[in-house]
């Protein structure tokens, strides 16, 4: 069966590139999943079960309120987690499937003074997600600046000015992210900084 008629067909080269366009697909699954992980304190709930020892399915279910007809789409929920990096898993001896915290999902616990929770939230709040959907537009006219007021008819910053719920979001975003990183600078060049009350970077 020809399916490209006058070219030349690898199979084998189709069947390794189809995952690859899958992947990109469906690779909004992680991040949603990493946000309603994070928007059902899954982290802190690990974390504060005896000091962060690893939990049942059934023990989270619970611990959450998770409706019994939904348990094993917690479970899948899980997986996605597991393979992202964020928690790790077990088995007890009685062969139930444990989870437990990694040091990426130590980031998301809403008492880590640098927790990654605001920045999660800001980016994938749905006023952040709604412009990527009119990017091939925009691309095409020049009808608009940014991809932002293309979607929203205004700038961020003039969304942020009548909207609280996005301003507290993006500024505690902005804060969370630069603080890991500020943190790490002090750590590696802290004689650097030496006598500095503060340092305000500037557009060139």
């Amino acid at each position: 069966m020809n399916l490209m008629k006058g070219d030349e067909i690898d199979l084998d080269e189709l069947l390794q590139a189809q995952p690859h366009v899958c992947n990109y697909t469906f690779r909004y699954i992680s991040s949603m999943s990493l946000k309603c992980a994070v928007e059902l304190q899954i982290p802190d709930i690990i974390h504060n079960r005896g000091g962060g020892q690893p939990i049942t399915i059934s023990d989270l279910a619970f611990a959450l309120g998770i409706h019994p007809s939904k348990l094993q789409y917690l479970d899948r929920l899980m997986r996605i987690l597991i393979h992202s990096g964020f928690f790790a898993e077990s088995e007890t001896d009685d062969r139930q499937k444990t989870y437990a915290l990694t040091p990426v999902s130590r980031l998301l616990r809403k008492d880590n003074p640098m927790s990654s929770r605001p920045f999660i939230l800001a980016m994938l709040d749905p006023v952040f997600l709604k412009p990527w959907e009119y990017l091939s537009g925009w691309l095409q006219n020049d009808d608009h600046p940014s991809e932002f007021i293309a979607a929203h008819g205004e700038t961020m910053w003039d969304y942020a000015g009548h909207e609280p719920r996005l301003n507290r979001f993006f500024n505690d975003a902005m804060t969370s992210d630069g603080l890991v990183a500020a943190s790490a600078v002090l750590s590696k060049y802290e004689g650097v900084f030496e006598g500095m009350k503060s340092v305000v970077g500037r557009e060139p």
